[in-house]
């Protein structure tokens, strides 16, 4: 038996050992950690010690707990997402693996930068720049959501952090699309929090699915309701109606709704929230459509929501930067941002479609109505991905999006080429073993 922890004997000494072999590289992305009992006796502790230290790993998202598998270390976001844009920048693989919008398609800062109010803010100053949160109020009306309780925060991810924190605590469970965003899942396994599957297709969660988790007693559930991150679903105006009737089933669970994409997703907003809903949150983020640096979103919800979310902020961050608010607002509300914004939207639509298109033209069947992401099933997500980057292409693997769906790897669209998105078909068929019909 192998000592994987030589100095210390309580759980945070066990858990530092662990956590110094997993940041040196000696354990890696999916290896497996001892069984609790193993490890207890190698080490001379007790077993409920070192469930305690493999709780703190989880805790920390260094590691995952798997009835069937037991306990693996987790692959890391930000290390995953800087070997990719590595291996796009320093190589001749096309990337389409990172996520990100088009640059071309993002607005100008110039002249938004000129507009930025210089005068100092000083402590004591409003946290919320008014004019943003009015304007914001106006583009939830012009969807057909009325809301009163807005608040800015840093992003969306931090959003959802921040109203999660408010309602949760560590140990309860979180329904979340399945499958769904990396840096949702190690948000809430590094929160403590259990999310727990919800089966989805290109209309969003299914009914059924979300009648089933909802009746396990989770606390919260978090849903994007267009241009869902990987698959590219959207819920629909009649899936919506039948999931608010499952939802009113259930008034006591926190719901999040998170919208990503916003004016660029390509499909109309809905929201499942009801007036008999007791929390909630709508949270739009700006960074797909403005840009990734802008860390800016607009959170809507219920009166005690938003002002736990505003009190924690007081005594943390203070305030999401005026700048960065300012900035945001002048970008958005720029009378040619519609039109530049409607352009985008095109775009993306017709770069995914072409993808879809051509796809369908190789062999392979998918379906991804809104954003930038097409999510395609395949039988061996490693052999896939190894042979599309042979063949020049950076793509993302499925394992870190899902949690029971089937394996798959996730394919960014934002600046696919149409002759690149059929020369990616075909190498994908090929990389499948599938026959490849003539391309035009």
């Amino acid at each position: 038996m192998t000592h994987y922890a030589t100095t210390g004997r309580t759980a945070a000494g066990i858990a530092a050992a662990l956590e110094n072999r997993i940041l040196a590289g000696r354990l890696g992305p999916g290896d497996a950690l001892p069984a609790v009992r193993d490890l207890a006796k190698s080490l001379r502790v007790s077993p409920a010690t070192v469930a305690a230290a493999y709780r703190l790993l989880r805790t920390r998202g260094l590691a995952a707990g798997d009835r069937r598998r037991g306990t693996r270390v987790r692959a890391q976001g930000e290390t995953r997402n800087s070997r990719l844009a590595r291996a796009g920048a320093g190589s001749d693989l096309v990337d389409l693996g990172i996520g990100n919008p088009d640059p071309d398609l993002l607005p100008p800062l110039g002249a938004a930068l000129k507009s930025v109010p210089l005068d100092p803010v000083l402590y004591g100053a409003s946290s919320d720049v008014p004019a943003l949160v009015r304007f914001a109020r106006g583009e939830f009306a012009a969807d057909g959501i009325e809301v009163e309780h807005v608040v800015v925060t840093a992003g969306g991810l931090d959003a959802i952090e921040r109203v999660l924190r408010e309602h949760l605590r560590p140990g309860d469970r979180v329904a979340v699309e399945d499958p769904t965003s990396p840096a949702l899942l190690d948000l809430l396994t590094t929160s403590g929090l259990i999310p727990e599957p919800v089966a989805t297709d290109p209309e969003g969660p299914t009914p059924d699915a979300m009648n089933a988790v909802l009746k396990r007693r989770v606390a919260a559930l978090v849903i994007t309701v267009r241009a869902q991150n990987p698959t590219g679903a959207y819920i629909t105006e009649t899936r919506a109606g039948v999931l608010r009737a499952v939802l009113k089933r259930h008034p006591d669970v926190l719901l999040i709704e998170s919208d990503p994409f916003g004016p660029v997703s390509g499909a109309r907003a809905v929201t499942l929230t009801n007036p008999g809903r007791s929390h909630w949150a709508i949270v739009r983020s700006l960074t797909k459509f403005l840009g990734p640096d802008l860390r800016v979103a607009i959170v809507a919800g219920d009166e005690l929501t938003v002002a736990r979310v505003r009190a924690r902020q007081c005594v943390g961050m203070r305030w999401v930067s005026h700048l960065l608010q300012h900035v945001a607002l002048a970008l958005w509300s720029d009378p040619s941002s519609g039109r530049h914004l409607a352009r985008a939207a095109d775009t993306y639509a017709r770069r995914r479609q072409g993808l879809i298109t051509a796809l369908a033209a190789a062999g392979t069947e998918v379906t991804a109505a809104s954003g930038f992401n097409v999510w395609i099933p395949v039988p061996h997500e490693a052999d896939v991905v190894e042979q599309l980057a042979r063949r020049g292409w950076a793509v993302a693997a499925g394992e870190r999006f899902r949690l029971k769906a089937g394996p798959g790897i996730r394919v960014t669209t934002s600046a696919l080429a149409p002759d690149d998105a059929r020369r990616f078909a075909t190498d994908l068929a090929l990389a499948l073993g599938t026959v490849v019909p003539a391309l035009a």
